[in-house]
C-alpha cells in the first residue's frame, strides 16, 4: 500500500458500492474464511441503502489513493434506533487511529440526527472491532452461534443507548 495520505468522503462515487462489496469479500475471506456468500450478504442491503438516498443515512469511503481502506456507514433500523454497518478497516491501516475516527464520526452523526440509539452485528473472531465498541460505550445484547458464510461463526449483537444531552464519545 503506498504512502500517500488517507482521506474520507461520503459523497458516494461511481464504483464505491462494488468497492465495498469487493473489500470486505477479500479481507473477510482472508482474515476469517468467510466465502462467497459473505459479499451477497454485504452487496443486498447496500444496494438497498444506496436506492434509498435517506439523509438521516450515511457511508463513509475512506482512500488512501484510489484504493479503499475503510469504511463505515449509519443505516436507520428504525425511526429511532441506527444501525452501524460496513465498518471495516484494512489490515495495512489498522493502528493508525482510522477506526476510532471514522467510528467518532459515524456516531456524532447519528446523535445529529436524533437517533436514540445504534445497534450492529459482527462476529465474535472480529475482536478488535469489539474491543473498540466497548471502549465507546457498546454492550453485547445478544449472541448467538450459526454456521454462516461456510464458516461457523458467533453472531454479536452490540447496542449503544445515547444519554440525553451526553457529550459523543469524540467530545468526551
Amino acid at each position: 500500500m503506498s504512502g500517500a495520505e488517507i482521506t474520507v468522503r461520503h459523497q458516494l462515487r461511481p464504483g464505491d458500492l462494488g468497492a465495498v462489496v469487493h473489500f470486505h469479500g477479500v479481507i473477510y475471506a482472508r482474515e476469517y474464511g468467510f466465502d462467497r456468500t459473505f459479499e451477497a450478504y454485504v452487496a443486498g442491503p447496500l444496494a438497498e441503502f444506496a436506492r434509498t438516498e435517506s439523509a438521516r443515512e450515511r457511508l463513509w469511503i475512506a482512500e488512501r489513493g484510489d484504493q479503499v481502506v475503510a469504511c463505515i456507514a449509519i443505516v436507520a433500523a428504525t425511526e429511532r434506533q441506527a444501525q452501524l454497518r460496513w465498518f471495516l478497516v484494512h489490515p495495512e491501516a489498522r493502528g493508525s487511529g482510522l477506526g476510532t475516527r471514522l467510528l467518532s464520526e459515524a456516531l456524532e452523526f447519528s446523535q445529529q440526527q436524533e437517533y436514540d440509539s445504534i445497534m450492529l452485528w459482527t462476529v465474535s473472531a472480529c475482536t478488535d472491532a469489539a474491543r473498540l465498541y466497548r471502549k465507546v460505550g457498546f454492550s453485547i445484547v445478544e449472541q448467538h452461534a450459526a454456521r454462516q458464510w461456510g464458516v461457523d461463526v458467533v453472531e454479536e449483537k452490540y447496542e449503544l443507548v445515547f444519554q440525553a444531552g451526553a457529550l459523543s464519545p469524540s467530545e468526551a
